[in-house]
Formats: C-alpha cells, structure tokens, sequence
C-alpha cells in the first residue's frame, strides 16, 4: 500500500527514511496548518492509501524515549474561552476535533511495536507550564503525547477520504518547560525503530482490508 508519512522536520523525516523506503516522507513544516496545507497539497498530486503524522512529541506519564500511537488524534485547543472555562469548536455548533485511526491497525501496530496508545493532542503552543498540563489532563484523561501537527495532517486525509495515522516518539514529558531534560536523541532513534517494524504490519493490514 502505498503511504505517505508527514513530519514537521527535516530530522524527523530523516529518521524516518533511515528505517525503510517503504514510505513517501514529508517534511511538511511546524503547526497544523503548515501540516494540513503541506499534506493536501501531496494529496491532491498523488494516490495514497495511508497517511502518518509522525514526529517527536511530549508525552503524559510514559517513559521518554517511548512511541506512542493514537487512537484519537484531537484538536485540543481549537475552540473559544469563555467565563466558564474553555469550550471546544464543536461545542459551538460547527468543526471538528477528533479523528480516529482505524481501530485494527492501531491495535495490530501497537501489538506488533509494543508501543503505548491514546489520545495525541494537537496544540497550536506547547505546553510549558504544570498548569497548562494539568488542564489538559482533566480535559483528555486519555492523552498520552501533545505535539502540534497531527490533527492538520488527520484532516486534509479526511478531506481526501483517506485513513490517517499518529505516531510520536517521546522526547520530552508536557509541563514546565526544560530543554536540558529532552530526549531528542532517544526520541529519534526511536522513532527510527518503530517505522523499521510499520511496513509489514501495513501489508498485513491492506490485504485483510
């Protein structure tokens, strides 16, 4: 099947075509809407069958140097704050914040890497305060990584009509901000491992389709 991964940077896109050629890679920039406009635009020029957003990411509460996948992928501060706290856009009566990946590969990815799954939370600034993390903790009690470009990359491949995927190495817990305890490294290696074990799940996966 044929896929195409988007990651924010060049290093994460490396990292990623270290593991396998199996895969199109797209550095595709920071933020949702670099990801969205960046992945519509490969979408709309090419046929693809799977879409990743993949990358490095804050974690909440699993060991740095971990993967996680998502079996949410969640806009988490799209939406409008209001006297009584902050109140998602689809509360509002329009959009959307959630996709889901499809349930069995997540499952047999996750059987397959032995990596964690959850929610991944797209946010548009990083969390850097115990504050912040703790308010998104009560709000997504399921997250288990933040990073900033999933949800733009889940919704251009829903915008195609294309299953997408979340895939985050943890290089750093969310909360107070601190570069010296980042796990960068770790993080891509990571990273690089896990998508060395993606391709045959994959196969697997659209054949049973």
């Amino acid at each position: 099947m044929r896929t195409l991964v988007v990651t924010a940077v060049p290093a994460e896109r490396d990292a990623v075509t270290r593991a396998s050629g199996a895969f199109d890679v797209l550095a595709a920039g920071v933020g949702p809407a670099a990801a969205a406009a960046a992945t519509a635009t490969a979408l709309a020029l090419g046929t693809y069958d799977l879409v990743i957003s993949a990358g490095i990411g804050g974690g909440f509460g699993v060991p740095l140097g971990s993967v996680v996948l998502a079996d949410a992928i969640v806009a988490a501060d799209l939406g409008a704050e209001t006297p009584g706290g902050f109140v998602p856009v689809t509360e509002l009566g329009f959009g959307a914040v959630e996709h889901r990946p499809p349930a069995d590969l997540v499952r047999n990815l996750a059987d397959a890497t032995g990596a964690a799954t959850g929610t991944v939370l797209t946010v548009s600034t990083v969390t850097g305060t115990a504050e912040r993390a703790a308010a998104l903790r009560t709000a997504h009690p399921d997250a288990v990584a933040e990073a900033m470009e999933g949800f733009g990359v889940a919704e251009a491949a829903h915008q195609h009509g294309i299953p997408a995927l979340e895939v985050r190495a943890v290089s750093n817990a969310v909360g107070p901000r601190d570069r010296d305890a980042w796990r960068i490294g770790d993080a891509l290696t990571a990273l690089t491992e896990i998508f060395g074990k993606i391709p045959p799940v994959l196969e697997s996966w659209n054949s049973h389709d």
